[in-house]
């Protein structure tokens, strides 16, 4: 049945008519591919995870939970390869707020000065965390979280290190594409510069964004003309979606490192200008090099 899906789904595409729309075909596709994908194609990778340590106290993690705009956080203790659970942001406001409306509060605001600097590790409001291998099918954890009610798992290597977290909406995301909740700020920057010559970019980040920003020394040429984004600049560059880790090093002056991805899509680049010596058979500044498959011109004369 998965391959007569599939049959029609490839059928529909190249026809003039369609029962589905591009949004349903979508879906469809990636539901297909669910079965193929595991937890560490859709989880947040380690160096992306926003943690508090158990000693911090609970003023410090509701700051920090109006910084990153999540409604859970992660717990650990001493480093993320001992994460003891996950904190969920409406226990850390009843936690304060509880003290408001208790009757026998004759002086509530001071209660909650007092509240605000206990630590973590004194208070009953740490969930426990549930532990996943990255081998685990997406369909399995979907599943288990379901069961058991817990939306956030982190993920472990065979040593016990901690490799990445997955949120039950990483997993839906996965079939049904980017979902932007109400708290996702539309002005946050999608690139920035942290260092010399180098740059951490979100791959869904515009081209001309990107120009702006590094200088008309990043020209993407023609490719400007086909994509959008720098995610979609990479994938034409080698015609394919890299790995994590991954160094692209065949657009002239820049290397791009993955940072992150899965099996459908770029999700984050480091940028590096390089100041090596470009390739003689780019003339031009801002000359791209041949599409993957495509001859060289010069080679072919």
């Amino acid at each position: 049945m998965r391959d007569d899906l599939q049959e029609a789904l490839d059928a529909e595409a190249s026809s003039d008519t369609a029962d589905f729309s591009e949004s349903e075909r979508t879906i469809l596709q990636n539901v297909l591919k669910l079965g193929d994908m595991r937890v560490d194609d859709v989880m947040i990778p380690r160096s992306d995870i926003q943690a508090v340590e158990t000693h911090e106290t609970l003023g410090a993690l509701v700051a920090r939970f109006r910084v990153v705009g999540h409604s859970r956080l992660p717990v650990y203790d001493e480093d993320l390869d001992n994460i003891v659970g996950f904190i969920h942001v409406k226990d850390a406001l009843q936690r304060i707020t509880e003290l408001v409306v208790d009757a026998a509060a004759t002086q509530p605001v001071k209660l909650v000065s007092t509240t605000l600097r206990q630590k973590l590790n004194k208070l009953d409001i740490v969930r426990d965390a549930m532990f996943v291998p990255p081998s685990m099918p997406v369909g399995d954890l979907l599943q288990q979280m379901r069961a058991s009610h817990v939306h956030m798992a982190v993920v472990v290597d065979e040593y016990g290190g901690t490799d990445g977290l997955v949120t039950i909406e990483d997993l839906l995301e996965a079939v049904v594409g980017e979902i932007e909740d109400e708290h996702d700020e539309e002005g946050v920057s999608l690139i920035r510069k942290v260092g010399p010559d180098t740059y951490l970019a979100d791959a869904r980040v515009e081209l001309e964004d990107v120009q702006e920003l590094i200088g008309p020394d990043f020209d993407p040429g023609e490719y400007a003309n086909e994509v959008e984004t720098l995610g979609g600049l990479v994938f034409d560059l080698i015609d394919r979606v890299p790995q994590k880790g991954e160094v692209v090093s065949v657009f002239p002056g820049f290397d791009f490192e993955v940072l992150a991805a899965d099996s459908r899509r770029i999700k984050r680049l480091k940028i590096k200008r390089h100041r090596r010596n470009l390739p003689a058979r780019i003339e031009e500044p801002g000359a791209i090099p041949p599409r993957a498959g495509e001859p060289n011109s010069e080679a072919a004369e």
